[in-house]
């Protein structure tokens, strides 16, 4: 396999992951492209290699802007906007558990708490409401709460250290 056959199959490999992430995947595929891209590139570029419209380009760099794991470079004499990404991989993992964590899990935690907080009339299925709620929420912040220590760049050594027993 050459070199475009191997860029062509990790961009579209990861941009049917993308989904997993909670993202689509001309999303995922222009993360990955900046990702494996030495040099920040021009939107016209990103049109270019992945061929995709202007406008699905624009959305999609935009998101990946407030998610945070994308951003403009300023190149002196240039005109044009450029776009990198975060290379760290464990850096982007911490900003993408992070911001799924507040746009996906905090919201989920607020409802469970809203519905586990009814007036208890003393029927059964009100109880057995307040209790299944109730575990539920204190399983999901314990869950974020876990994620996010172990993703934390102050934590990373948590990460490292798992890493090399699974290996």
């Amino acid at each position: 396999m050459n070199y475009e056959e191997a860029k062509i199959k990790f961009i579209n490999t990861w941009g049917s992951l993308g989904t997993l992430w909670g993202i689509n995947k001309a999303m995922a595929q222009i993360q990955a492209l900046l990702f494996i891209t030495p040099n920040p590139l021009s939107m016209e570029e990103i049109m270019e290699e992945l061929k995709i419209s202007r406008g699905n380009t624009s959305m999609n760099l935009r998101q990946l802007m407030d998610w945070g794991i994308v951003s403009k470079e300023l190149i002196p004499g240039e005109r044009k906007e450029y776009f990198t990404t975060e290379k760290d991989v464990q850096e982007l993992t911490r900003v993408i558990a992070k911001e799924r964590s507040r746009r996906e899990i905090k919201p989920v935690i607020k409802v469970l708490k809203d519905v586990s907080s009814i007036k208890d009339d003393g029927t059964e299925k009100t109880k057995e409401l307040i209790k299944q709620t109730k575990a539920l929420q204190d399983l999901t912040e314990n869950a974020d709460l876990m994620i996010n220590n172990l993703v934390d760049k102050n934590q990373n050594w948590i990460t490292k250290s798992l890493i090399k027993l699974i290996k």
